[in-house]
């Protein structure tokens, strides 16, 4: 069974050509057709069928008139105002004891128990400075109210759950001699981001205690890095993650990739402001002594945090510049316009690049991706590519990912930890990425990493992503 590279005719993985010649041009729909793809659909759980193509959600209160349905009807130039068409319901039972998966791009689920993601406020209201206009050519497309940040990168939340049972089988399972290595894994990998808060401070509170300090002094290696990484939460890991990466000699640009690229403007807001607060510096003056020339000015692109937020609708015409800026930024000119292009993929919301990616190709028979690899190279390439992978298609981006920290000659372990952990605080995300995975590389994501890890880092990995352990 093939996989669609994202969107329909799109055969293949990420980085190899289509199997198939494209038609003559004069099988091409006329490019006034405007059709752009519909937006990534759901993964079916591991072995099963071809996952459907979802709907756009129809955003919350724009300001701008609806921008219409994807696909068009047929015979019009471009898709007549209205509404969008709900989302349809996923057909694929959910695997491993996660909630059924959403749309694609539908907010996260509220929960059952009382938590769920936080509402924040809008961007700006974590202290950090405004964008840096001077790189924002061509301008961001942003209308629309704020996307909310992700779970545990909003402001502090109380939750309607009891936290002091896993506190105190935590300290059981610490206290004496010995660890009872099961009980944490069991505790920390099955909880989101509120819930470890909660189980924090109740830890604190019931023992004078602290948790993560209590791991450190009772756990080693990878599986100590592990369980730390659950304890921080994801907005503290990724801002430990960051200081890791341009601490030193050297930088770990995948890191810097995995942290900041396709971030929404509120969850690159909350990291701002705590590595600032953590390290009494701001994250634009460590990157940019860290990074050179024009991928400095990429990042500070990507760190001002003016991308569009994911309620700005899909405008043709406004795909269509955007894809005749790029030509001329590349193929259309002696040389390369790299701000131009870091710009658009910076500024522009998955599914403005879904669509600008779709009409790139249809309009220049040369797909988006492989102009990339040909203008760019080195950190830039790399950081362009995941941008415009991301938005294409996510979960086998995140597939992909999770394969790159095991491909090869010994394992990066410090990738691999990393990426289960940031997946694993979505279960709608983890349980895609884990179909996605299936689908492309033709086993399941438990049997990869069983063969990767061991002992009880194996353990910690396989109840990240679900498993029974």
């Amino acid at each position: 069974m093939s996989y669609p590279y994202g969107q329909p005719g799109y055969p293949g993985q990420y980085g190899q050509p289509p199997q198939q010649q494209y038609p003559p041009p004069g099988q091409y729909p006329p490019q006034q057709q405007g059709q752009y793809p519909p937006p990534q659909g759901q993964y079916p759980p591991q072995g099963q069928g071809q996952y459907p193509p979802q709907g756009y959600p129809p955003p919350q209160g724009s300001p701008y008139p609806p921008a219409g349905n994807y696909p068009p009807p047929q015979g019009s130039p471009y898709p007549p105002a209205g509404q969008y068409p709900p989302p349809q319901a996923n057909p694929y039972p959910a695997q491993g004891g996660y909630p059924p998966a959403q749309p694609y791009g539908a907010p996260p689920n509220q929960g059952s128990q009382g938590y769920g993601p936080p509402q924040g406020p809008p961007p700006g209201q974590y202290g950090a400075p405004p964008p840096q206009q001077g790189y924002n050519y061509p301008p961001p497309q942003n209308s629309g109210p704020p996307t909310a940040p992700s779970i545990g990168y909003g402001p502090p939340q109380i939750i309607q759950w009891d936290a002091t049972p896993d506190a105190r089988a935590l300290r059981s399972a610490m206290k004496g001699m010995g660890t009872d290595e099961k009980t944490l894994i069991r505790v920390l990998s099955s909880k989101d981001p509120l819930q470890i808060e909660a189980i924090k401070s109740a830890y604190f509170r019931s023992f004078s205690r602290t948790l993560e300090k209590d791991i450190l002094s009772e756990t080693r290696g990878w599986f100590e890095k592990g369980l730390v990484a659950l304890v921080k939460g994801p907005l503290l890991h990724d801002v430990d993650l960051l200081n890791k990466a341009i601490d030193g000699p050297g930088t770990k640009e995948k890191v810097l990739n995995d942290v900041l690229l396709s971030r929404s403007n509120a969850d690159m807001h909350a990291i701002k402001s705590i590595y600032q607060h953590t390290f009494h510096h701001s994250l634009e003056s460590d990157v940019k002594g860290d990074l050179s020339m024009k991928t400095e000015r990429h990042f500070m692109i990507v760190l001002g945090a003016a991308r569009a937020e994911d309620s700005a609708p899909v405008i043709p015409q406004a795909i269509d510049q955007d894809v005749m800026d790029l030509y001329r930024a590349t193929e259309g000119k002696v040389g390369t316009d790299e701000m131009v292009v870091c710009s658009i993929l910076s500024t522009r919301n998955d599914n403005q690049i879904r669509a600008i990616n779709h009409a790139y190709e249809q309009k220049f028979r040369r797909r988006l991706e492989d102009v990339i690899k040909k203008e760019f190279s080195g950190h830039m390439e790399q950081a362009l590519l995941y941008q415009l992978r991301n938005a294409v298609d996510k979960y086998m981006h995140a597939a992909s990912l999770l394969e790159d920290a095991m491909a090869g000659a010994g394992t990066k372990d410090h990738l691999l930890v990393s990426r289960v952990v940031r997946y694993h605080w979505d279960k709608q995300m983890m349980a895609n990425v884990k179909g996605a995975y299936q689908q492309r590389y033709r086993r399941s994501l438990a049997s990869r990493i069983k063969g990767e890890t061991s002992g009880d880092y194996e353990r910690l990995m396989l109840g990240c992503i679900g498993e029974p352990v």
